[in-house]
C-alpha cells in the first residue's frame, strides 16, 4: 500500500528478479520501499541448477578481499534490487530507501501484495536455497 510515499511489499512467492525490477524502478522516482517475508521469494527453474549457480557466487574470490556474496535471505534479495539500479550516486541514493525483512516485522500494517503470476516451473524458495548455502536461520 502505498502511505505517504512508502510501500510495503510481501515478497511471498513472488519471483526475485520480477520483484527487483519493479522495486528498482520505484526506488528511483524516490518512493520508500519495505520488503516483508523476503524468505518466501521464489527463483524458478530446476532448484539444483540455480543451487549451483548461487553458489559459484559464494565461491568466487577469496575470504579477505571479495567479492563478497550474502547468504541470508534478505541480503541476496537486496543485493540482487542493487544489481538493477544504475551505478552512480543516484543509484547509491535509492538504495538507503530499501528495507528488506525476514517474516513481517511488528508495527508492519498496510502490506501490498503484487500481482502473482501462475508458476507452472520447478522453483526454490530463497529460505531453502540459503540453507543449502550454509545460512543457519
Amino acid at each position: 500500500m502505498l502511505v505517504g510515499e512508502k510501500m510495503i511489499i510481501d515478497a511471498k512467492y513472488m519471483r526475485i528478479g520480477r520483484l527487483a525490477s519493479f522495486v528498482a524502478k520505484k526506488l528511483l522516482s524516490n518512493i520508500k520501499i519495505e520488503i516483508v517475508n523476503a524468505e518466501k521469494a521464489i527463483i524458478t527453474g530446476n532448484p539444483n541448477s540455480v543451487y549451483k549457480i548461487y553458489l559459484q557466487k559464494r565461491q568466487v574470490g577469496d575470504a579477505l578481499h571479495g567479492p563478497f556474496f550474502p547468504r541470508r535471505p534478505d541480503l541476496i534479495l537486496r543485493r540482487t534490487v542493487r544489481g538493477m539500479l544504475p551505478k552512480n550516486k543516484r543509484g547509491r541514493a535509492a538504495l538507503k530507501n530499501l528495507k528488506v525483512h525476514i517474516g513481517i516485522p511488528e508495527g508492519i500494517k498496510n502490506i501490498e501484495t503484487l500481482k502473482k503470476d501462475e508458476i507452472n516451473t520447478d522453483f526454490i524458495t530463497l529460505e531453502n536455497l540459503c540453507k543449502k548455502l550454509g545460512w543457519s536461520g
